[in-house]
């Protein structure tokens, strides 16, 4: 088999470590493995995986991380798995070149390499020629649209199904949609692209979900309302007319939406960063509405999600009992003790804490959102951090939702798994709409 790509809900870092030691030593059919993985997954899940299951036990890993002196010491280690980090991809195919001796590589969240702009892709591009196997997980393959498959699928055939170039792929699969001049801003997908695209790399992908071979406790979802104060509406809405009045009459492209909707989740969250990076207060009420989820747990860990660092910094003087996961050997220890209940309650950024972590162990029965963030594949994963296999109770995740703001666009969108960049212009370009005719 040349290659594998594999993407799943659950179990798939032991069904990966377990594939890998029947190659290494039944089939005799991989030498040296590499696994590539977010940095917290990296340090600590596919370790502690190993540790937890007997038939796994007898596998060495290395953790390729730290200093470069501490990573090149890793790597002469005598070892059956070695891990690095994705920032340090780039970093190791410098360090190999021409001699790179990995046989068998793991991408472990495999939609991080979507960009086939990305250092971390480029470089493993020019030593993809070198591996014999590449196998790709990914719980989110097509994150945004089809167009993020092609730079993944790349790395696992070397453009064999979808084409050699993203140009290529694009041109056979997609049609120019909005564009600035000879500047192209979004791809629509042919009719039954799709199928296509799907049929084309059928027999290297095999897709299962959680839903269809396990019977996880149930998932609710929840919106809560969050009333703003008279005071704090009026602020709100005159801060939201100032940053769009300059566009009622211009174009607004996806990075100035991007900008202009960051903006406003801001306000919608209690605060907004001014020109001089520093902090503008608008209000409390999502706070307040915090506290009550986590009175309303009775003492049951709570889990956080944050987007803004000034959320961050509110909801721990609010909150003196939250804590962070730490990096390294700190986060570790974070990790056992949250899922020990050690921890009353975590904040998480989706970005760190979203691919790979098992934090399914504790007690912990309430996700909160308290930002709102467009990314459904981050929102998906980060989810998947407690409602995953090895959870034994219904899991409630909430999103605090400040009416009358463009934090109820965002739900809209993620309800109709079509957050990404056209459901944000979308949205800026309504609020537009109503601030011309109010």
């Amino acid at each position: 088999m040349p290659y594998c790509w594999r993407w799943a809900w659950v179990s798939k870092t032991v069904t990966t470590l377990t594939a890998i030691d029947q190659l290494l030593n039944d089939y005799f059919d991989a030498c040296k493995v590499l696994v590539i993985a977010p940095l917290r997954v990296a340090e600590d899940t596919w370790a502690r995986e190993i540790e937890k299951w007997d038939h796994l036990q007898h596998l060495r890993i290395s953790k390729v991380l730290g200093s470069a002196t501490a990573r090149r010491k890793a790597l002469k280690a005598d070892a059956d798995i070695y891990v690095v980090n994705r920032e340090n991809v780039e970093w190791l195919v410098s360090e190999y070149g021409s001699k790179w001796p990995f046989d068998t590589v793991v991408i472990d969240e495999l939609s991080s390499f979507k960009n086939s702009n990305s250092k971390r892709f480029r470089a493993l591009r020019r030593v993809r020629p070198m591996m014999k196997r590449v196998i790709g997980l990914t719980g989110t393959p097509a994150p945004n649209s089809l167009m993020d498959l092609w730079a993944p699928m790349y790395l696992i055939d070397q453009g064999e199904r979808l084409g050699k170039t993203i140009t290529g792929y694009r041109d056979k699969y997609f049609n120019p949609g909005a564009r600035s001049g000879h500047v192209v801003y979004e791809w629509k997908a042919k009719q039954e692209a799709e199928e296509r695209v799907y049929e084309a790399i059928s027999d290297i992908a095999v897709s299962m979900k959680a839903e269809d071979w396990l019977e996880l406790p149930e998932r609710i979802d929840r919106t809560i309302p969050v009333s703003l104060s008279p005071k704090a509406q009026e602020q709100y809405r005159k801060l939201e007319k100032e940053l769009l009045l300059p566009f009622l009459d211009a174009d607004v492209v996806a990075q100035t939406a991007a900008v202009l909707s960051n903006k406003l989740l801001q306000l919608a969250s209690g605060a907004v960063y001014d020109e001089d990076k520093g902090v503008k207060l608008i209000h409390d009420a999502k706070l307040d509405a915090l506290e009550d989820v986590i009175e309303a747990a009775n003492g049951k860990p709570v889990m956080v999600f944050y987007n803004f660092k000034h959320s961050l910094s509110r909801i721990q003087e609010r909150f003196p009992q939250a804590r962070i996961l730490r990096k390294g050997k700190d986060g570790i220890e974070d990790i056992r003790a949250w899922n020990n209940d050690e921890i009353p309650l975590l904040l998480l950024h989706p970005k760190s804490a979203g691919h790979g972590l098992n934090l399914q162990e504790s007690s912990c029965r309430m996700v909160v959102w308290f930002d709102q963030i467009w990314s459904l594949e981050e929102d998906q994963q980060a989810n998947a951090r407690v409602h995953r296999q090895g959870v034994r109770h219904n899991i409630v995740v909430i999103r605090l939702v400040a009416e009358g703001t463009m934090d109820e666009d965002v739900v809209a969108a993620l309800e109709r798994k079509a957050a990404g960049q056209d459901a944000l212009m979308e949205a800026v370009k309504a609020r537009i709409e109503r601030v011309k005719t109010a």
